[in-house]
């Protein structure tokens, strides 16, 4: 027996690292001391020899290493050999390097890089480019199928105006088109709304806000009529608008008090436009009762009776402002003064001055006066224009810088005035004097006034008699 025991600890020798340990109790000691030494291979404690523990080194590290990468290198084939060492696939790539630890492009070597599904896959993606879908054909087995909506046609329904969006959305339209003066850009705007029976409505709202507005505006609002009957509106409307605006002249008059004259204007260039017949003013003979409406069609049927005796209709509003030419411009403001001097009535002179709607050229019109004045003979036409600038400028219709551009303009061609009017320098000494005491101009200007140098008789001993022709 010890013979035996002898031979096997030749054959499997073993460290023992505590000197405690002991080799003694047979077989059955040496059975424990193998199966703890399977057991406890991960252990703190080994009491094993040299070559087990080198193994059993070896085994946990690899299983370390197997739990560490089981997630990231699933599926790759790796397996341990019985040895402990790693078994890898032929055909598995190696794992990604450390620091593209997040990098999700594949390195298995398949592909040539091209998008995925050919660009037509991923999140907000219609397909291929240049794909073209064929029509979808109807499943008549599909439970939903109704065969009533084969023939359906869909369309824009855009809902009529009411009465009160009405008013709302179509002022901005006029006003925008007293603007840019543009008919076809209304006609559009119009055929994109749904009129319904608002249609005869657009007439009246057009000219009421024309009344409050300027001459020019209303030469537009004439044009813009005679551009919608057609496209958007038909003789019939147009008659139930005109109908509409003699019923609202009582309201129309509270604002502007001249609205029935005005209106008698719309309606003779509306029938010298062909958009009302002649037989229009014909039609209310006998049926009036309201004094406005009476007023209105009485002064359409003076219009159209002057137009057969060779006056033009079309051109009773005038051109706006600045379109006409300078020499009309000066004829009448020229014509616009010579009416004062009659009337002395300086409310209408200051309301036909606004209807020339030049206010850029108004120091022309400060000018113009100042050489009716050194023309003219007498004191009572000095003080009327004296009175009528001050009037205007404390309406700031004339500003301070339009009247010093007038005055000094005046300065400047006194020369050629005084040819015509020989007592030209004297008149406007007297009259810089006499707006510098009321006000109008200040002494920096009165200074620039120029003055003519007095020629005296030296040779016959008058004494200093001034001449008469040269004052």
């Amino acid at each position: 027996m010890a013979a035996d025991c002898q031979a096997w600890l030749n054959a499997n020798p073993v460290e023992a690292d505590d000197p405690n340990d002991s080799l003694s109790g047979g077989e059955d000691n040496v059975g424990v001391s193998n199966r703890n030494l399977n057991e406890e291979v991960n252990g703190n404690w080994i009491s094993s020899s040299s070559n087990s523990i080198h193994e059993a080194r070896l085994k946990a590290k690899a299983k370390r290493k197997l739990r560490k990468n089981s997630s990231r290198d699933s599926g790759r084939g790796d397996s341990l050999s019985d040895t402990g060492d790693i078994m890898r696939g032929t055909n598995i790539a190696p794992t990604s390097p450390k620091n593209k630890l997040l990098d999700r492009k594949s390195r298995l070597g398949k592909g040539r890089g091209l998008p995925k599904k050919g660009g037509a896959g991923g999140k907000g993606v219609w397909g291929r480019s240049g794909e073209v879908y064929e029509p979808v054909v109807v499943d008549e087995k599909d439970p939903n199928y109704d065969g009533a909506q084969e023939n359906c046609v869909y369309e824009t329904v855009v809902p009529p105006l009411d009465e009160r969006d009405f008013e709302k959305t179509l002022t901005p339209i006029v006003q925008e088109y007293f603007e840019h003066g543009d008919t076809n850009e209304v006609v559009e705007l119009l055929a994109d709304l749904n009129l319904g029976p608002m249609r005869s409505e657009v007439p009246p709202l057009a000219v009421a806000l024309a009344l409050e507005s300027k001459v020019s505006h209303r030469e537009l609002t004439s044009r813009l009529l005679a551009d919608l009957c057609g496209p958007v509106l038909t003789h019939s409307d147009m008659e139930c608008s005109f109908d509409r605006l003699l019923l609202e002249l009582p309201d129309l008059v509270l604002d502007t008090p001249g609205a029935p004259q005005l209106v008698g204007q719309f309606i003779a260039r509306a029938v010298h436009d062909k958009i009302l017949s002649w037989s229009y003013i014909d039609g209310y003979k006998g049926k009036v009762d309201c004094e406005y409406t009476r007023e209105a069609l009485d002064r359409a049927a003076v219009l159209l009776k002057i137009r057969k005796g060779g006056v033009r209709v079309d051109s009773q509003w005038g051109s706006g402002g600045g379109q006409r030419p300078v020499a009309q411009l000066i004829r009448e403001m020229n014509l616009l003064l010579k009416e004062f001097i009659l009337s002395g009535d300086i409310k209408e002179a200051e309301r036909c001055l606004r209807d020339l709607e030049v206010p850029h050229f108004y120091h022309k019109f400060v000018y113009e006066a100042i050489v009716m004045v050194l023309e003219s003979k007498g004191e009572r036409t000095l003080h009327m224009i004296l009175n009528l600038l001050k009037s205007l400028c404390e309406s700031t219709i004339i500003t301070v810088d339009q009247l010093r551009r007038g005055y000094e303009r005046v300065y400047m061609d006194i020369a050629e005035i005084n040819i015509d009017a020989p007592r030209a320098y004297f008149i406007l000494e007297q009259f810089v004097d006499k707006s510098l005491s009321i006000g109008l101009i200040n002494a920096r200007l009165r200074d620039l006034c120029p003055s003519r140098g007095r020629k005296r008789f030296v040779s016959e001993g008058d004494g200093g008699v001034i001449k008469l022709e040269s004052c």
